[in-house]
């Protein structure tokens, strides 16, 4: 692993490039003076705001493009990771070229932005989030993160507000999706399209070109209801939320038969743990899992970057840090992660 880390370090440090060197987007209108990475990953600065196409997320020029990256725990919980340091690590030597900012809307305390939480933190934590991804060639989407409030309908007129003020700021950039419910449960899928008819048009209204990543029941795995009654709209993903400990090949065969009719799949959160985050962890499930999704051009984001004391967190809950992280400070997960990012290296 050591030979594996000190290799990819030393081949992306001869290939990074600072901007004004690359291929800059034109896109790019609010004018990026951060690295550009030449590393042969889907990056803002060579694919410029993505597309979705025949069933696939593509750059400008209407090539595939994946994206592999990270998800932060809930944003408040974990907002000591958004830092320029660990920002310029992950995408410079770890081959990240998309980070993801959970936003809990329901929670306790200063949790839950739509139960008493601390709103304007949570915003500002999303506001330095996007710009540290931009600053280093990622992507980054914004998650307005259901999950125990299960119904998005909930906080329909809360989304609304927070989405059509996030797409007016960042209309202008060429990295931001908008996730708009990670995992409605207790749910059909009627009730989450009425819930994203109202919430899509407010986005799109302030950026006409933006992707906008749908979830759907069954905790995001409920493909096949989404099959039958689509969106009608276009540059539009829908999620798949899979845990390599609880999700295996019937869930693949699935996931295979809905990408092949069409679906434009993203898979914005998964796990190499159980469903709940704990073990087992089983790391040759979670393989032909990233196989599929490579083999189908399928994007993915690993849940969660965090020192959470849980074993899908990719960072040991002991290490003092939150930056300047060698082999030892990762858990089993972490390391995995690091492993596979470097075996796929494409656009």
């Amino acid at each position: 692993m050591k030979k594996v880390l000190s290799f990819l370090l030393a081949a992306m440090m001869l290939t990074v490039a600072f901007a004004g060197c690359g291929k800059v987007s034109a896109a790019n209108a609010d004018g990026n003076n951060g690295a550009v990475y030449n590393d042969g990953r889907a990056r803002p600065s060579s694919c410029g705001k993505l597309q979705v196409l025949n069933g696939k997320l593509c750059g400008e020029d209407g090539q595939p493009a994946i994206l592999r990256g990270v998800s932060t725990h809930d944003l408040i919980v974990t907002e000591s990771f958004l830092n320029e340091q660990l920002f310029e690590e992950l995408s410079r030597d770890v081959g990240v070229n998309l980070f993801r900012l959970a936003m809990y809307t329901h929670g306790v305390g200063i949790m839950g932005y739509c139960t008493g939480g601390d709103r304007a933190r949570y915003e500002e934590d999303i506001f330095k989030g996007v710009e540290l991804a931009k600053q280093q060639d990622m992507y980054v989407i914004i998650d307005w993160h259901i999950l125990s409030d299960g119904d998005p309908n909930l906080y329909a007129d809360q989304a609304k507000d927070f989405f059509a003020r996030m797409a007016e700021k960042y209309s202008g950039y060429n990295n931001v999706l908008y996730e708009i419910c990670n995992e409605p449960n207790g749910v059909d899928w009627p009730t989450v399209k009425r819930y994203a008819d109202e919430v899509i048009p407010v986005i799109r209204e302030k950026d006409p070109r933006s992707v906008i990543i749908v979830g759907d029941p069954q905790w995001s795995s409920d493909l096949q209801s989404v099959l039958a009654d689509p969106l009608a709209y276009d540059n539009i993903l829908y999620t798949l939320h899979f845990y390599a400990a609880s999700h295996k090949e019937d869930s693949r065969s699935a996931v295979a038969e809905a990408s092949a009719q069409g679906l434009p799949i993203f898979v914005t959160e998964y796990g190499v743990t159980a469903a709940n985050g704990g073990f087992p962890r089983d790391l040759e499930s979670a393989d032909l899992w990233v196989d599929l999704l490579e083999r189908e051009h399928i994007s993915y984001c690993m849940w969660t970057f965090s020192k959470v004391a849980e074993p899908c967190s990719a960072v040991r809950s002991t290490v003092p840090k939150y930056n300047g992280f060698v082999q030892e400070d990762y858990t089993a997960t972490g390391l995995w992660l690091l492993d596979t990012l470097a075996k796929h290296a494409t656009r």
